[in-house]
């Protein structure tokens, strides 16, 4: 009797990945630290030492504030970045959305762009031109089908962008706030795909700030902070730890606020003397 499970779909072993940030300043300052012998940009760790196993079949949501993260590991797990040190494996045809209208040439028309980010998401010439009414149909662009997707809003963009991205029937599908773009109506045909993907048994990698969302739609949440996983299990746990992470922010936010409007000068009571 084999009781073997099937290969793990992700597989993250001990990633860092660091930025370097480049300050404006001037010549001046420049030039003086240059003499000093200090450093002309700093390095910004975004991911320290990030482990994490993503099972076939698995709808997984990656959760923290702005600048945990989370967005980092998803374009390393799609390929567009690699990590500094450490591993990255995935296995399988990866399809998603990273940034909207990611893929998408911006002279070319939506026609050609099927055709274009169908074939950088892997799928063969014959198997777009067999789905391309279909892509087309899930997008709603139709009149539109021969401009240049430059003349697209935002939302245009997006539909286009996941209609094909969606219809590449990816092993792994990763999806980064996208979904923040649409209007309503096609946010949940666009969920409706989705969950019609999970059935299907495709793994897929969510990030989104919509809790709510993210606790109906994912089995298992991930919760990131300053470049590291702090939690891994229920979406609901994962969902309350940012709701903290949020409250504190902005606790520390209106404190800071706080204390400079009573360090701002010439704010506190007197006996109307301006020195004169």
């Amino acid at each position: 009797m084999n009781t073997s499970h099937p290969a793990p779909s992700i597989v993250i072993d001990r990633v860092t990945k660091n930025f370097t940030l480049r300050h404006a300043r001037s010549i001046k300052e420049m030039s003086v630290r240059a003499f000093r012998g200090q450093r002309l940009s700093d390095r910004f760790r975004a991911l320290d030492e990030v482990s994490l196993t993503i099972g076939q079949g698995e709808t997984v949501a990656l959760m923290g504030l702005n600048g945990s993260g989370k967005s980092t590991l998803l374009k390393l797990i799609s390929g567009v970045m690699r990590p500094d040190t450490g591993s990255v494996l995935v296995r399988g045809r990866v399809a998603g959305l990273i940034d909207v209208g990611a893929g998408l040439h911006p002279e070319l028309t939506g026609r050609e762009n099927v055709f274009l980010n169908g074939a950088i998401l892997g799928m063969p010439q014959a198997e777009i031109a067999r789905k391309f009414d279909a892509i087309v149909e899930f997008s709603g662009v139709e009149r539109f089908l021969d401009d240049q997707v430059k003349f697209y809003s935002s939302g245009m963009f997006m539909r286009l962008a996941f209609s094909i991205a969606a219809h590449t029937e990816p092993d792994v599908f990763l999806i980064d706030e996208v979904l923040a773009v649409g209007d309503p109506p096609f946010r949940e045909k666009c969920l409706d795909r989705i969950r019609e993907l999970r059935g299907e048994g495709r793994t897929m990698v969510v990030v989104a700030h919509d809790i709510r969302m993210l606790v109906g739609l994912c089995d298992r949440g991930v919760t990131m902070r300053q470049g590291r996983v702090i939690f891994d299990g229920p979406t609901e746990e994962a969902g309350r730890l940012v709701r903290e992470d949020r409250a504190a922010r902005r606790a520390a936010s209106q404190a800071g606020r706080a204390a400079g409007a009573t360090a701002a000068p010439g704010v506190s009571g007197g006996n109307g003397d301006l020195g004169g």
